[in-house]
């Protein structure tokens, strides 16, 4: 076994990419290159870092499935830290189970986990969770039970379980310090601050104030009636309705949870639901006619009963109206909320995770761009949308085991 490549191997393991490029920089064989690129992915040069892998999976031959089959999964990684999730999901499938084929469960494990992690980033959590369900980590070396727990912490954020994601970010933090990385530590350190962040506004009779996830789980455990803008929905007593296809509905809810325990008139209602700033009587039928598919969805657990003025909603057990809306709202504000993970993202993967338009994204992200909010660099298919500043590392997933050999 050439004793630079076992060297370089272990230092990217250990999370060292600049010991790693100092043994192999001016190599070109296949083990080399495929170093390099890992390493410079670790140090976000991605552009190049892709480019390296792709000469390496090249420069294999077809004998040596199993180094092919992690160039593969290295790329796919890169992908993933560059927020290029329109990347051949079948071509990581495939490398995973030439790696479980040939014995290498280390690196057919960080494939899985590459793939449970797209899942997470474009929103398919329930998918994500079954996958994880599944899952045995405990065979698996400290830096991939990290991952493992980071996954976990994700899930519970989003489920709003901050109980659960504070268990796992411990554990992610236990594993971190075993594996001896400093990016990974950082990535755990880093979740853990979402704990710590705003992660809604509570609208309660016309006063607001911010609300930490724990306070969002204590306020869905709750027995008020939640007028949710962050899921568009309505909920009570665990009881909830959906409301994300119905916007009508739903802008007339949030009116008048907003205006709990008062009622709202009818002008404003017109104006909340369909932008009607001079109502005639074709708008108020059609008022009328949406408030009583509003007041059949929440016949449940509330009642919308019309007043002098108006409407009013009026709980059935709930002793309390409250509308829970996100942190900042813009029609922006899902793009940029993608954003502020601090990796960089493509148009494309923004569509995608969002279950929007690429056209409609781009008109986002020039609006934010014109005030400054977002910066971009690169130029046609690789450019790549951030928060400013940009990021100092990629992703900690960047942390494969060694590439060439056993």
């Amino acid at each position: 076994m050439d004793s630079l490549i076992t060297a370089a191997a272990r230092a990217l393991a250990a999370g060292d990419p600049l010991g790693a490029l100092k043994r192999v920089a001016l190599r070109d064989d296949a083990p080399a290159l495929a170093l390099r690129g890992i390493a410079m992915a670790q140090l976000g040069e991605l552009a190049r870092a892709k480019a390296l892998i792709r000469r390496a999976a090249r420069a294999f031959g077809r004998a040596e499935a199993v180094a092919r089959a992690r160039c593969i999964v290295a790329e796919a990684e890169i992908a993933l830290a560059s927020r290029d999730l329109g990347w051949p999901v079948k071509a990581l499938d495939g490398a995973r189970m030439t790696l479980e084929e040939h014995g290498d469960r280390v690196n057919a494990a960080h494939a899985w986990y590459l793939a449970v992690r797209r899942l997470l980033l474009i929103g398919r959590i329930a998918e994500a969770e079954r996958a994880l369900a599944d899952r045995d980590a405990s065979h698996l070396p400290p830096a991939l039970r990290t991952v493992h727990e980071l996954i976990v912490a994700g899930i519970a954020m989003r489920r709003l379980e901050a109980g659960p994601a504070r268990m796992a970010l411990a554990r992610a933090q236990r594993f971190a310090s075993d594996a001896r990385i400093p990016a990974l530590t950082a990535e755990v350190e880093s979740a853990s601050r979402v704990l710590n962040t705003p992660a809604a506004r509570l609208i309660v009779k016309g006063d607001e104030r911010l609300l930490l996830l724990d306070d969002v789980e204590e306020l869905f455990a709750s027995k008020k009636l939640i007028v949710d803008a962050c899921r568009y929905a309505v909920r009570a007593a665990g009881d909830v309705v959906s409301l994300p296809t119905r916007p009508v509905l739903f802008a007339l809810a949030r009116a008048l949870g907003e205006a709990w325990p008062g009622d709202v008139p009818r002008d404003v209602l017109l104006a909340r639901a369909f932008g009607a700033k001079f109502a005639d009587e074709s708008h108020r039928a059609r008022l009328r006619v949406e408030v009583g598919r509003l007041r059949k969805m929440l016949r449940g657990f509330a009642d919308v009963t019309a007043t002098h003025r108006g409407f009013a909603l009026m709980p059935h057990r709930a002793h309390e109206v409250v509308v829970l809306a996100p942190p900042v709202e813009d029609e922006n504000a899902p793009v940029l909320s993608l954003l502020s993970d601090g990796e960089s993202w493509s148009s494309s993967a923004l569509a995608l995770a969002l279950g929007s338009s690429q056209r409609t994204v781009q008109r986002a992200l020039d609006s934010l761009a014109a005030a400054g909010k977002v910066q971009w660099f690169g130029r046609g298919r690789s450019r790549r949308w951030t928060t400013p500043p940009v990021p100092g590392f990629a992703t900690t997933l960047l942390l494969p085991a060694p590439l060439p050999a056993e």
